[in-house]
Protein backbone atom coordinates (compact mmCIF):
# COMPACT_ATOMS: atom_id res chain seq x y z
CA UNK A 1 0.00 0.00 0.00
CA UNK A 2 1.42 3.38 -0.97
CA UNK A 3 0.91 6.94 0.20
CA UNK A 4 -1.59 8.93 -1.84
CA UNK A 5 0.86 11.66 -2.79
CA UNK A 6 4.20 11.69 -4.60
CA UNK A 7 5.45 11.16 -8.14
CA UNK A 8 3.66 8.79 -10.47
CA UNK A 9 5.79 6.29 -12.35
CA UNK A 10 4.90 7.82 -15.72
CA UNK A 11 6.24 11.21 -14.63
CA UNK A 12 9.72 10.02 -13.71
CA UNK A 13 11.27 10.06 -17.18
CA UNK A 14 9.98 13.51 -18.07
CA UNK A 15 10.98 14.96 -14.70
CA UNK A 16 14.53 13.64 -15.06
CA UNK A 17 14.74 15.00 -18.63
CA UNK A 18 13.70 18.46 -17.43
CA UNK A 19 16.30 18.42 -14.65
CA UNK A 20 19.04 17.16 -16.95
CA UNK A 21 18.19 19.81 -19.54
CA UNK A 22 18.41 22.44 -16.83
CA UNK A 23 21.90 21.26 -15.95
CA UNK A 24 23.00 21.36 -19.57
CA UNK A 25 21.81 24.97 -20.01
CA UNK A 26 22.71 26.26 -16.55
CA UNK A 27 25.36 29.00 -16.64
CA UNK A 28 26.94 31.16 -14.00
CA UNK A 29 29.12 34.24 -14.11
CA UNK A 30 32.76 33.42 -14.72
CA UNK A 31 35.57 34.34 -12.40
CA UNK A 32 38.25 34.54 -15.11
CA UNK A 33 40.31 32.04 -13.11
CA UNK A 34 41.58 28.68 -14.23
CA UNK A 35 40.53 25.56 -12.34
CA UNK A 36 43.95 25.44 -10.69
CA UNK A 37 43.64 29.06 -9.54
CA UNK A 38 40.15 28.36 -8.23
CA UNK A 39 41.45 25.38 -6.26
CA UNK A 40 44.21 27.46 -4.68
CA UNK A 41 41.76 30.21 -3.73
CA UNK A 42 39.34 27.70 -2.26
CA UNK A 43 42.09 26.21 -0.09
CA UNK A 44 43.21 29.69 1.01
CA UNK A 45 39.70 30.83 1.91
CA UNK A 46 38.96 27.58 3.69
CA UNK A 47 41.97 28.11 5.94
CA UNK A 48 41.27 31.81 6.55
CA UNK A 49 37.62 31.18 7.41
CA UNK A 50 38.23 28.07 9.53
CA UNK A 51 35.89 26.17 7.24
CA UNK A 52 35.45 22.49 6.53
CA UNK A 53 34.28 21.14 3.18
CA UNK A 54 32.04 18.07 3.27
CA UNK A 55 31.55 16.38 -0.10
CA UNK A 56 29.14 13.65 -1.10
CA UNK A 57 30.28 10.71 -3.26
CA UNK A 58 28.03 11.98 -6.08
CA UNK A 59 29.79 15.33 -6.41
CA UNK A 60 32.03 16.28 -9.35
CA UNK A 61 35.48 14.71 -8.98
CA UNK A 62 37.23 18.09 -8.65
CA UNK A 63 35.04 18.93 -5.65
CA UNK A 64 35.67 15.53 -4.07
CA UNK A 65 39.41 16.22 -4.43
CA UNK A 66 39.09 19.42 -2.39
CA UNK A 67 36.75 18.07 0.29
CA UNK A 68 38.06 17.43 3.79
CA UNK A 69 35.65 14.53 4.09
CA UNK A 70 33.96 12.56 1.31
CA UNK A 71 31.26 10.08 2.15
CA UNK A 72 27.66 8.95 2.09
CA UNK A 73 24.79 10.50 4.03
CA UNK A 74 25.54 8.66 7.27
CA UNK A 75 29.27 9.36 7.42
CA UNK A 76 28.77 13.01 6.48
CA UNK A 77 26.09 13.38 9.16
CA UNK A 78 28.66 12.08 11.65
CA UNK A 79 31.33 14.50 10.43
CA UNK A 80 28.86 17.37 10.59
CA UNK A 81 28.07 16.44 14.19
CA UNK A 82 31.67 16.37 15.41
CA UNK A 83 33.37 19.11 13.39
CA UNK A 84 34.93 22.04 15.23
CA UNK A 85 35.08 24.32 12.19
CA UNK A 86 33.30 27.68 12.32
CA UNK A 87 31.87 27.21 8.82
CA UNK A 88 30.59 24.03 7.19
CA UNK A 89 30.47 24.08 3.41
CA UNK A 90 28.30 21.18 2.31
CA UNK A 91 28.91 20.08 -1.25
CA UNK A 92 25.86 17.98 -1.82
CA UNK A 93 22.18 18.80 -2.03
CA UNK A 94 19.88 20.94 0.08
CA UNK A 95 18.58 18.32 2.52
CA UNK A 96 22.18 17.35 3.38
CA UNK A 97 23.13 20.92 4.19
CA UNK A 98 19.96 21.20 6.27
CA UNK A 99 21.02 18.11 8.21
CA UNK A 100 24.41 19.67 8.91
CA UNK A 101 22.69 22.83 10.21
CA UNK A 102 20.32 20.78 12.37
CA UNK A 103 23.29 19.05 14.00
CA UNK A 104 25.28 22.30 14.27
CA UNK A 105 22.80 25.11 14.93
CA UNK A 106 25.54 27.41 16.23
CA UNK A 107 27.68 27.16 13.11
CA UNK A 108 27.31 28.75 9.71
CA UNK A 109 26.37 26.16 7.09
CA UNK A 110 26.79 27.01 3.41
CA UNK A 111 25.61 25.30 0.23
CA UNK A 112 27.39 26.36 -2.99
CA UNK A 113 24.16 26.30 -5.01
CA UNK A 114 20.84 26.70 -3.20
CA UNK A 115 19.09 25.21 -6.25
CA UNK A 116 20.76 21.85 -5.56
CA UNK A 117 17.60 20.09 -4.51
CA UNK A 118 16.67 16.39 -4.62
CA UNK A 119 13.89 14.72 -6.60
CA UNK A 120 13.27 12.31 -3.74
CA UNK A 121 12.98 15.06 -1.13
CA UNK A 122 10.73 17.04 -3.48
CA UNK A 123 8.39 14.05 -3.82
CA UNK A 124 7.31 14.40 -0.19
CA UNK A 125 5.86 17.75 0.86
CA UNK A 126 5.29 18.53 4.52
CA UNK A 127 1.60 19.39 4.27
CA UNK A 128 0.79 16.26 2.29
CA UNK A 129 2.81 13.99 4.54
CA UNK A 130 1.33 15.47 7.72
CA UNK A 131 -2.15 14.68 6.42
CA UNK A 132 -1.09 11.13 5.50
CA UNK A 133 0.43 10.61 8.93
CA UNK A 134 -2.82 11.66 10.63
CA UNK A 135 -4.62 8.89 8.73
CA UNK A 136 -2.36 6.29 10.39
CA UNK A 137 -2.00 7.38 14.05
CA UNK A 138 -0.85 3.94 15.22
CA UNK A 139 2.18 3.93 12.91
CA UNK A 140 5.74 4.91 13.77
CA UNK A 141 7.34 7.10 11.09
CA UNK A 142 10.77 6.19 9.74
CA UNK A 143 12.06 8.64 7.14
CA UNK A 144 15.02 8.18 4.86
CA UNK A 145 17.53 10.97 5.43
CA UNK A 146 16.89 12.12 1.84
CA UNK A 147 14.01 14.34 2.92
CA UNK A 148 13.44 17.93 4.01
CA UNK A 149 13.78 19.21 7.56
CA UNK A 150 9.99 19.50 7.64
CA UNK A 151 9.61 15.77 7.00
CA UNK A 152 12.32 14.97 9.53
CA UNK A 153 10.38 16.98 12.11
CA UNK A 154 7.32 14.79 11.41
CA UNK A 155 9.35 11.59 11.88
CA UNK A 156 10.16 9.35 14.83
CA UNK A 157 13.39 7.99 13.38
CA UNK A 158 15.69 8.85 10.47
CA UNK A 159 17.61 6.21 8.54
CA UNK A 160 20.12 6.01 5.70
CA UNK A 161 20.49 3.40 2.99
CA UNK A 162 23.41 2.04 5.01
CA UNK A 163 21.58 1.50 8.30
CA UNK A 164 17.89 1.19 7.34
CA UNK A 165 17.75 -2.60 7.41
CA UNK A 166 19.37 -2.97 10.83
CA UNK A 167 17.29 -0.17 12.34
CA UNK A 168 14.05 -1.73 11.11
CA UNK A 169 15.08 -5.21 12.28
CA UNK A 170 15.78 -3.80 15.75
CA UNK A 171 12.15 -2.70 16.18
CA UNK A 172 9.43 -5.04 17.51
CA UNK A 173 7.74 -7.02 14.72
CA UNK A 174 4.33 -5.83 15.84
CA UNK A 175 5.34 -2.17 15.44
CA UNK A 176 3.45 -0.63 12.53
CA UNK A 177 5.67 1.60 10.42
CA UNK A 178 5.28 4.31 7.79
CA UNK A 179 8.41 4.51 5.63
CA UNK A 180 9.03 7.70 3.68
CA UNK A 181 9.78 9.05 1.18
CA UNK A 182 11.49 6.36 -0.97
CA UNK A 183 9.18 3.52 -1.93
CA UNK A 184 12.05 1.64 -3.62
CA UNK A 185 14.27 1.60 -0.53
CA UNK A 186 11.24 0.91 1.65
CA UNK A 187 10.15 -1.94 -0.63
CA UNK A 188 13.63 -3.44 -0.53
CA UNK A 189 13.69 -3.27 3.28
CA UNK A 190 10.23 -4.89 3.39
CA UNK A 191 11.55 -7.70 1.20
CA UNK A 192 14.69 -8.49 3.17
CA UNK A 193 13.06 -8.12 6.60
CA UNK A 194 9.61 -9.57 5.75
CA UNK A 195 8.03 -6.42 7.20
CA UNK A 196 4.94 -4.74 5.78
CA UNK A 197 5.82 -1.10 6.21
CA UNK A 198 3.42 1.40 4.69
CA UNK A 199 5.32 3.16 1.90
CA UNK A 200 5.12 6.76 0.78
CA UNK A 201 5.02 7.01 -3.02
CA UNK A 202 8.33 8.80 -3.70
CA UNK A 203 11.44 7.95 -5.71
CA UNK A 204 14.85 9.22 -6.70
CA UNK A 205 14.25 9.88 -10.40
CA UNK A 206 17.88 9.01 -11.22
CA UNK A 207 17.92 5.57 -9.63
CA UNK A 208 14.33 4.74 -10.48
CA UNK A 209 14.91 5.44 -14.19
CA UNK A 210 17.62 2.77 -14.45
CA UNK A 211 16.18 -0.29 -16.15
CA UNK A 212 16.83 -3.98 -15.55
CA UNK A 213 16.74 -4.59 -19.30
CA UNK A 214 19.70 -2.27 -19.88
CA UNK A 215 21.63 -3.92 -17.06
CA UNK A 216 20.95 -7.39 -18.46
CA UNK A 217 22.16 -6.26 -21.87
CA UNK A 218 25.45 -5.11 -20.37
CA UNK A 219 25.65 -8.29 -18.27
CA UNK A 220 25.37 -10.41 -21.43
CA UNK A 221 28.44 -8.61 -22.80
CA UNK A 222 30.33 -8.87 -19.50
CA UNK A 223 29.15 -12.10 -17.82
CA UNK A 224 32.08 -12.07 -15.38
CA UNK A 225 31.15 -8.66 -13.96
CA UNK A 226 28.96 -8.60 -10.80
CA UNK A 227 26.06 -6.14 -10.86
CA UNK A 228 26.10 -3.82 -7.85
CA UNK A 229 23.10 -1.58 -7.23
CA UNK A 230 21.86 1.04 -4.81
CA UNK A 231 18.56 0.17 -3.05
CA UNK A 232 17.00 3.38 -4.42
CA UNK A 233 16.78 1.52 -7.76
CA UNK A 234 13.46 -0.03 -8.77
CA UNK A 235 12.56 -3.56 -7.69
CA UNK A 236 13.06 -5.11 -11.14
CA UNK A 237 16.64 -3.88 -11.31
CA UNK A 238 17.41 -4.97 -7.76
CA UNK A 239 16.28 -8.50 -8.63
CA UNK A 240 19.04 -8.83 -11.24
CA UNK A 241 21.76 -7.35 -8.99
CA UNK A 242 24.44 -9.51 -7.42
CA UNK A 243 24.90 -7.04 -4.58
CA UNK A 244 22.59 -4.33 -3.20
CA UNK A 245 23.91 -1.73 -0.78
CA UNK A 246 24.62 1.86 0.10
CA UNK A 247 27.42 3.77 -1.60
CA UNK A 248 29.81 2.89 1.24
CA UNK A 249 28.72 -0.75 1.16
CA UNK A 250 29.38 -0.86 -2.58
CA UNK A 251 32.90 0.47 -2.05
CA UNK A 252 33.57 -2.16 0.60
CA UNK A 253 32.18 -4.92 -1.63
CA UNK A 254 34.40 -3.93 -4.56
CA UNK A 255 37.49 -3.74 -2.37
CA UNK A 256 36.88 -7.21 -0.95
CA UNK A 257 35.87 -8.83 -4.25
CA UNK A 258 38.26 -10.76 -6.47
CA UNK A 259 36.32 -9.66 -9.57
CA UNK A 260 38.17 -7.37 -11.98
CA UNK A 261 35.17 -5.56 -13.43
CA UNK A 262 31.80 -4.43 -12.09
CA UNK A 263 28.52 -3.20 -13.53
CA UNK A 264 27.49 -0.21 -11.43
CA UNK A 265 23.85 0.87 -11.04
CA UNK A 266 23.99 4.14 -9.15
CA UNK A 267 24.92 7.79 -9.69
CA UNK A 268 28.15 8.18 -11.68
CA UNK A 269 29.88 10.43 -9.13
CA UNK A 270 30.76 7.32 -7.12
CA UNK A 271 33.09 6.18 -9.92
CA UNK A 272 35.74 8.66 -8.80
CA UNK A 273 36.10 6.98 -5.41
CA UNK A 274 35.75 3.49 -6.87
CA UNK A 275 38.60 4.08 -9.32
CA UNK A 276 40.75 5.79 -6.71
CA UNK A 277 40.43 2.89 -4.27
CA UNK A 278 40.64 0.16 -6.94
CA UNK A 279 42.99 1.34 -9.73
CA UNK A 280 43.27 -2.11 -11.29
CA UNK A 281 39.54 -2.71 -11.66
CA UNK A 282 37.05 -1.73 -14.38
CA UNK A 283 33.64 -0.13 -13.83
CA UNK A 284 30.83 -0.27 -16.37
CA UNK A 285 27.74 1.95 -16.19
CA UNK A 286 24.57 2.44 -18.18
CA UNK A 287 26.26 5.37 -19.86
CA UNK A 288 28.94 3.07 -21.26
CA UNK A 289 26.13 1.16 -22.95
CA UNK A 290 24.95 4.49 -24.43
CA UNK A 291 21.37 3.41 -23.81
CA UNK A 292 20.67 6.37 -21.54
CA UNK A 293 22.19 9.24 -19.63
CA UNK A 294 20.03 8.50 -16.60
CA UNK A 295 22.80 7.83 -14.10
CA UNK A 296 23.81 11.47 -13.48
CA UNK A 297 22.05 13.52 -10.79
CA UNK A 298 21.67 17.01 -12.26
CA UNK A 299 21.13 18.46 -8.80
CA UNK A 300 24.37 17.01 -7.44
CA UNK A 301 26.29 18.34 -10.40
CA UNK A 302 25.05 21.92 -9.90
CA UNK A 303 27.88 22.49 -7.42
CA UNK A 304 31.02 23.63 -9.28
CA UNK A 305 34.47 24.97 -8.39
CA UNK A 306 33.34 28.51 -9.20
CA UNK A 307 30.33 28.26 -6.94
CA UNK A 308 32.41 26.71 -4.17
CA UNK A 309 34.91 29.56 -4.47
CA UNK A 310 32.21 32.27 -4.34
CA UNK A 311 30.50 30.45 -1.48
CA UNK A 312 33.66 30.64 0.65
CA UNK A 313 34.47 34.19 -0.49
CA UNK A 314 31.02 35.62 0.26
CA UNK A 315 29.98 33.15 2.99
CA UNK A 316 26.74 32.68 1.06
CA UNK A 317 24.29 31.07 0.37
CA UNK A 318 23.62 30.16 3.98
CA UNK A 319 21.20 27.59 5.35
CA UNK A 320 18.85 29.37 7.75
CA UNK A 321 16.27 27.59 9.88
CA UNK A 322 14.14 28.45 12.89
CA UNK A 323 15.19 27.15 16.31
CA UNK A 324 11.88 25.30 16.58
CA UNK A 325 12.39 23.47 13.28
CA UNK A 326 15.97 22.59 14.17
CA UNK A 327 14.92 21.13 17.52
CA UNK A 328 12.06 19.11 16.04
CA UNK A 329 14.13 17.75 13.14
CA UNK A 330 17.13 16.98 15.33
CA UNK A 331 15.39 14.45 17.59
CA UNK A 332 14.93 11.65 15.01
CA UNK A 333 18.45 12.21 13.63
CA UNK A 334 20.04 11.93 17.06
CA UNK A 335 17.92 8.85 17.70
CA UNK A 336 19.30 7.33 14.47
CA UNK A 337 22.88 8.06 15.49
CA UNK A 338 22.34 6.71 19.01
CA UNK A 339 20.68 3.52 17.75
CA UNK A 340 23.38 3.07 15.12
CA UNK A 341 26.05 3.18 17.84
CA UNK A 342 24.11 0.75 20.04
CA UNK A 343 23.75 -1.67 17.12
CA UNK A 344 27.45 -1.39 16.25
CA UNK A 345 26.80 0.23 12.86
CA UNK A 346 28.95 3.23 13.73
CA UNK A 347 31.38 4.05 16.52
Amino acid sequence: MNGEKGYNKKDIGSIHLIIFSYLCTFKCKGTNMTNEQLKQEILRLKKENNAVILGHYYQRHEIQELSDYVGDSLSLAQEAQRTEADIIVFCGVHFMAETAKILNPGRKVLLPDMEASCSLAESCKGEDFAAFKVQHPDHMVISYINCSAEIKALSDLICTSGNAEKLVRSLPEEQKIIFAPDKNLGGYINQVTSRQMLLWNGVCTVHDAMQAEAILKIKAEHPDAPVIAHPECNAALLQVADFVGSTKAMLNYIKASEAKKFIVATETGILYEMKKENPGKEFITLRDDKSCACDDCAYMKLNTLEKLYRCLRDEQPEILMSAEMIEAAKRPIVRMLDMSRQLGIIK
